[in-house]
């Protein structure tokens, strides 16, 4: 993860605001506890006699070094606007009080109301409230608006979703998701292990770090619950939208993770609006690849509409605003995306049409079912999945899959025929199966690709299902090998124009290591073909001229980025290796995110972190992840360091897990720590 800002880019620095700024560098918010947060305020010179609206970021990165970067060129913009823009530390991180158990909890959520309750009571305050977030931001900017407290008016929920069961990085169609489940908990162990500044708090902050230290590993928690069950209700706003009564701009981009909630926010919340671009996982204004946006200029016209009461036109706008991406070779990462924005007024959108084409037994891909009914091989290839890719890009280099020319050959694919002419697709592909399993745990996973003439296979979307998971992600079931089952697996979103003399590819396998956890034993899959067997369902989009040529967006601009010195630059390597005598494969991600220094404030903060993939061919019980963090952070006579290693294995009925964390203070040991837990497989 990188919280640092590009000096590269088109964007607009913007330095003269209607409103002159103050910055209130340290603001604590009582909690009814007893425990204080620690914010930072922009806000106009003379709000106390004009009062503003506030806009609240609420997240766990630690605001005056990690994402004091990032939020230098976001929170004045919108200050010098009119606004009072708070950044809070949640409960447990930076130099707020306590220790943080876990995402999204009770407490998080609870914490976020008293602070909306200590805002109203503030003389600059006009009593009228927003939230803004990527990712955990935009996480709990939906879970704090189903709470339904009066102030708070609309939200902008960037990158985020709806379901934390169906569509974050723990489960993905009811499969571990073995890229980022311990990956993204090991990041969480090393974040959530820093202290707080003893310059800002005195002395009580040792007293707090080893609380923090001793704090759980959260991956513990979520391996313990491997179906959707009441711990990932909790926070999942999809169990029941009408809990959310305020308006929502939710906005993703197509190489983002989270994209597919937008599709359901737009659809599920009245008066929300959706915008998705070429993105990574980062706000619009600095994403890559390009062509980026004037989000800032979007949010405010959004904030003005809700918070301020005046007509901006947000109201008049298409339910979705979004970019149809050109047809492009295969690279780990794209400057620019070519593409066209669109508009729909609905979703499901009245410019949609569904495309069926049937998987035929000889590999083919057409509009007619086969006459008559074949069975399809699929065997187990424990390497399938090597090149996918990262699973959520934040748009550094080599996150994205590579020529998947190079997977094709460790799954079954089936190809079409050329298209007659370009095809824009739009929305959710979606592969029904009837199949046959020979084990009784198994799952299944669907790429489709972009082939061009000339060979090249581009990845345009996945997705997979547990195969246990058919009736309920709640209630999973053995399967009785060799009987005949139907599934429908539902793929990432897409917008994607195929271009006439391109093919299609669908590949299914039974694997897709490092994304999904192996299943205890190799499976083979039967797929049948025919009329009732096997189809791919395309969501084709006819192009309404008209409509689209209204998406219009500014230029990106922003405030300025506030000074920092680079000590150390960022550096990326992702390398798959194999060994021909052992036949064990390796993915090696290394992410040195560089260090910096805050000359503001004199701290500098930096990390490093290696997520390496292990496999053999041919045995699924070889499968193995170890994510490695080195976290720093200090100031001159303050120097922190935090290692930890986190592994995690399986075998045929269990999981086990290792974390170990060492923490140094001015480069003495200071504590260590390692937990042990061995979590019963539920059908994984």
């Amino acid at each position: 993860m990188v919280f640092n800002v590009s000096d590269t880019g088109d964007r607009h620095i913007k330095t003269d605001f209607p409103r002159e700024i103050e910055k209130w560098e340290l603001v604590w918010i009582p909690m009814s506890d007893g425990a204080k947060l620690a914010a930072t305020i922009w806000l106009p010179k003379d709000a106390e006699q004009h009062p503003v609206p506030a806009i609240l970021e609420y997240l766990p990165y630690r605001k005056d070094d990690f994402t004091a970067i990032r939020d230098s060129i976001r929170h004045p913009y919108f200050a010098g606007h009119g606004y009072a823009s708070i950044r809070v530390d949640i409960r447990g991180t930076g130099n707020s009080d306590g220790y943080l158990p876990d995402e999204y909890t009770k407490q998080e959520h609870d914490d976020a109301l008293e602070v909306f309750d200590w805002i109203n009571a503030q003389p600059w305050s006009t009593g009228s409230i927003g939230m803004i977030g990527k990712s955990w931001g935009g996480f709990n900017g939906l879970q704090v608006a189903a709470r339904q407290h009066p102030a708070l008016k609309t939200i902008i929920s960037l990158c985020s979703t709806d379901d934390r069961y169906g569509d974050d990085v723990h489960y993905r169609g009811g499969n571990v998701l073995a890229s980022d489940m311990l990956w993204w908990a090991s990041t969480m162990f090393a974040y959530s292990a820093r202290p707080q500044d003893p310059e800002v708090v005195g002395d009580s902050w040792k007293e707090n770090w080893i609380e923090r230290l001793n704090t759980t590993p959260y991956v513990n928690e979520w391996m313990s619950h491997q179906r959707r069950d009441d711990y990932w209700k909790h926070g999942s706003v999809c169990e029941d939208y009408s809990d959310v009564k305020v308006p929502v701009l939710t906005v993703s981009g197509w190489q983002d993770g989270y994209t597919d909630a937008v599709f359901r926010i737009i659809e599920n919340i009245p008066g929300s609006k959706g915008i998705i671009g070429p993105w990574a996982h980062e706000y619009p204004e600095v994403a890559t690849p390009d062509p980026t946006i004037g989000f800032l200029q979007e949010c405010l016209r959004w904030w003005d509409q809700w918070l301020k009461g005046i007509d901006t036109g947000v109201t008049e706008e298409p339910l979705l605003r979004s970019y149809i991406q050109e047809s492009a070779p295969p690279q780990v990462n794209y400057d620019e995306r070519p593409g066209k924005w669109v508009a729909d007024t609905a979703w499901p959108s009245k410019q949609m049409a569904e495309r069926k084409l049937f998987l035929q037994a000889d590999g083919g891909l057409t509009d007619q079912a086969d006459e008559k009914t074949a069975e399809m091989l699929i065997p187990s290839v424990q390497e399938h999945g090597y090149y996918a890719g990262v699973y959520c890009p934040f748009g550094e280099p080599g996150d994205l899959p590579s020529d998947q020319r190079l997977e094709n050959g460790k799954a079954v694919v089936f190809t079409s025929e050329a298209f007659e002419k370009p095809t824009d697709l739009l929305g959710h592909p979606h592969l029904d199966l009837a199949f046959a399993s020979d084990q009784p745990n198994a799952l299944v996973t669907v790429r489709l690709n972009d082939k061009a003439p000339t060979g090249e296979s581009t990845l345009l979307s996945w997705g997979m299902l547990n195969l246990n998971h058919l009736e309920s992600h709640e209630h999973p079931e053995s399967l009785v090998p060799g009987e005949i089952y139907h599934a429908s697996v539902k793929l990432d979103s897409l917008g994607q124009t195929i271009p006439a003399g391109h093919k299609l590819e669908v590949a299914v396998s039974p694997t897709y290591w490092p994304q999904a956890w192996p299943s205890p034993k190799p499976v083979s899959l039967e797929l049948l073909t025919g009329e009732k067997g096997c189809a791919l369902r395309l969501p084709v989009r006819t192009p309404n001229p008209e409509l689209d040529a209204t998406v219009h967006f500014e230029t990106s601009e922003t405030a300025p980025v506030i000074d920092r010195e680079i000590l150390r630059e960022e550096t990326r390597n992702r390398e798959v290796s194999h060994n021909t005598i052992t036949n064990e494969w390796k993915l090696e991600d290394y992410s040195d995110e560089g260090e910096r220094l805050l000359p503001h404030n004199g701290i500098k903060h930096g990390s490093i972190n290696k997520n390496t993939y292990y496999i053999t061919s041919g045995d699924p019980l070889s499968a193995r992840v170890t994510c490695d963090w080195e976290m720093t952070v200090g100031r001159e006579g303050w120097d922190i360091k935090i290692l930890t290693h986190s592994e995690m294995t399986s075998d045929e009925t269990d999981f086990h897990l290792v974390n170990t964390l060492t923490a140094y203070h001015n480069g003495e040991h200071f504590f260590s720590r390692t937990w042990n837990k061995t979590i019963p497989r539920d059908f994984q």
